[in-house]
């Protein structure tokens, strides 16, 4: 299939979303790559088990990747990633609600028929991890293991087409969504006003809170479905805001996770998932005190990531270790999509004209920015090229 439109004329933040919505094939570089690696999952359990014998090897991987090897990428393999083609299939329905034209339509269910083909499988329902083993701080994924911060995009892709459509396609995988929250997510806090669920199926060692924030999003996506479980998915959506809400600090930010353990951390686009989140259930079901919530949330992401000598969002805002990387494509893709949500205008423009001159490049979009001034990870769709597209498409 190509719809590419040649035609100059056509506006230029158009044409770089028509190039990668045509794509047939999702396959895809991505920063993680190296870590990908044997050597990578090795170093990271390594680094996360014991920082000091681990600081050298990382650091010496993170050099390599960086500066050696992020343009010939020898070794690394190329993945397709589930979220790419949830984010396209959403961007794709975002331009057919404004045009009408019916190939936006064609493009987006063809990236759900490859979600309902390649997905998370032996679970109690659909379900979508990241596609590729991932080592982190409260447990090691392999590529099947769904989580619960992926499974949100491709479940609004099929909703939203659905509604588009005027199709009932979907309904059995839409539907199913509800028996892989409930059934197969571990409840680590269950009381009668709180909720906190597992970051996916796996045994964790900590509780995720931006992971919180998307189940609650899948139960409001699902409540209007099921108006029989309608009391049963209030209730959830109501204990998780709770624990959602009480986790956000004095002055408006979120920890990572639900503790003050160490390698705990503030950063910009996780604490963005969480006030989007919050945003989009509020407009499905009322969340009391939600307004408030959002406001001194959006303000601290304003007050401690924003640089003004550069008009773009930095990514931590508290952590225990360094980084190369100056601003991230993520960062401040999550930060345009959460100011199009909050009609926060004079942001938008800023942010939108920033990323352009920083992370575009002709047709390549870069995702990350490292001392001392260099673009690397070129056109990696998962992170962050479609997030970008995605906000993108709203602007139009």
């Amino acid at each position: 299939m190509s719809f590419i439109n040649t035609d100059t004329s056509v506006n230029p933040s158009l044409q770089l979303i028509r190039q990668n919505i045509y794509l047939d094939d999702l396959t895809s570089p991505d920063p993680y790559d190296v870590w990908n690696l044997k050597i990578g999952q090795v170093i990271k359990k390594i680094y996360y088990k014991n920082r000091l014998l681990g600081i050298i090897p990382a650091a010496a991987l993170t050099l390599f990747d960086f500066y050696l090897n992020n343009s010939l990428r020898i070794g690394y393999r190329q993945r397709v990633y589930p979220i790419a083609h949830s984010l396209k299939a959403l961007t794709s329905l975002i331009l057919y609600a404004k045009t009408r034209e019916n190939e936006y339509l064609q493009l987006a269910e063809k990236s759900l028929e490859w979600l309902s083909q390649n997905y998370s499988r032996n679970y109690s329902g659909y379900c979508w991890g990241i596609n590729m083993p991932w080592v982190s701080k409260i447990a090691t994924y392999d590529e099947e293991v769904p989580h619960i911060t992926h499974t949100p995009y491709a479940l609004e892709a099929f909703v939203n087409y659905q509604k588009e459509s005027k199709t009932v396609k979907y309904n059995k995988i839409i539907d199913s969504v509800l028996n892989f929250i409930e059934e197969d997510l571990s409840k680590i806090i269950d009381t009668k006003d709180t909720l906190a669920l597992s970051y996916s199926p796996r045994t964790e060692s900590r509780i995720v809170v931006n992971a919180n924030s998307y189940a609650m999003f899948c139960y409001a996506l699902l409540k209007e479905r099921t108006p029989n479980l309608s009391n049963h998915i209030e209730d959830k959506i109501k204990r998780l805001y709770n624990f959602i809400s009480s986790q956000q600090n004095d002055d408006g930010s979120w920890y990572y996770f639900a503790d003050r353990k160490k390698g705990n951390f503030i950063d910009c686009f996780h604490s963005c998932f969480i006030l989007k989140n919050i945003y989009k259930v509020n407009q499905i079901t009322p969340l009391p005190g939600s307004n408030y919530i959002l406001d001194k949330g959006f303000q601290y992401l304003k007050d401690h990531f924003w640089d003004d000598s550069k008009y773009l969002f930095t990514r931590f805002s508290k952590t225990d270790r360094m980084s190369l990387v100056k601003y991230d494509l993520y960062d401040n893709a999550e930060m345009l999509n959460l100011a199009i949500l909050l009609n926060q205008n004079d942001l938008i423009e800023i942010l939108s004209n920033s990323i352009k001159e920083n992370f575009i490049v002709n047709t390549d979009i870069y995702s990350n920015i490292i001392y001392p001034n260099v673009r690397i990870n070129k056109n990696t769709l998962r992170w962050a090229s479609f997030p970008y597209l995605y906000a993108l498409s709203k602007t139009i």
